[in-house]
C-alpha cells in the first residue's frame, strides 16, 4: 500500500463498517444494529447540520466561522460518504492554498496578510455598526470608535 493509500485510508477511519476491527467498540455496535443505526445516523445528521448551519451564520463576522462549518462537515463525514468526500475536497484545497502561498515570495504574504487583515477589520467594523459598540470596551475604546469609525 502506497503512502497516499495509507493516508487516504487514515482519513476515513470514522466511515468503517461494523466488523471494522480497528473502529470504536460502541460505534461497531450501534452499526451492527438494524434499530439504532438509523437512529445515530439521524443524530449524526442533525448534530452535523446545526454545526454547518451556526457556522455559516458565523462566517460574516469575525471568528471561527469556516472552522465550524469544517467541523460539521467531519461530523456527518463519520457516517456519511458524500461527506467524506467533500471534507477531503476542503482538506486538498486549503493544502493547494497553504501550498501556494508558502511558495510565493515575502511581499505577496504580505499582500495577503493585509487582505486579511482588512477583512476581518471590515467584518469587526460591520458588526459593530449593525449591533452597536460592545460596553464592555474601555470608555476611551469607544468614545473613539463613535468618533472616528462612524459607529
Amino acid at each position: 500500500m502506497t503512502p497516499e493509500e495509507q493516508r487516504n485510508q487514515h482519513d476515513r477511519h470514522l466511515l468503517r463498517d461494523a466488523e471494522d476491527e480497528d473502529d470504536w467498540e460502541w460505534r461497531r455496535r450501534i452499526r451492527a444494529s438494524p434499530r439504532w443505526r438509523p437512529l445515530y445516523q439521524g443524530a449524526v445528521f442533525l448534530f452535523g447540520l446545526v454545526m454547518v448551519l451556526g457556522g455559516l451564520a458565523l462566517v460574516p463576522l469575525p471568528g471561527p466561522g469556516w472552522l465550524i462549518v469544517i467541523l460539521g462537515i467531519a461530523v456527518w463525514a463519520s457516517e456519511f460518504e458524500p461527506a467524506s468526500r467533500l471534507l477531503e475536497f476542503v482538506k486538498d484545497r486549503v493544502r493547494a492554498w497553504e501550498q501556494w502561498v508558502r511558495g510565493q515570495p515575502w511581499w505577496v504574504k504580505g499582500l495577503v496578510g493585509l487582505v486579511t487583515l482588512a477583512f476581518v477589520g471590515f467584518a469587526l467594523w460591520l458588526t459593530m455598526w449593525l449591533t452597536g459598540v460592545p460596553g464592555l470596551l474601555p470608555d476611551r475604546w469607544e468614545a473613539w470608535l463613535h468618533a472616528n469609525a462612524g459607529l
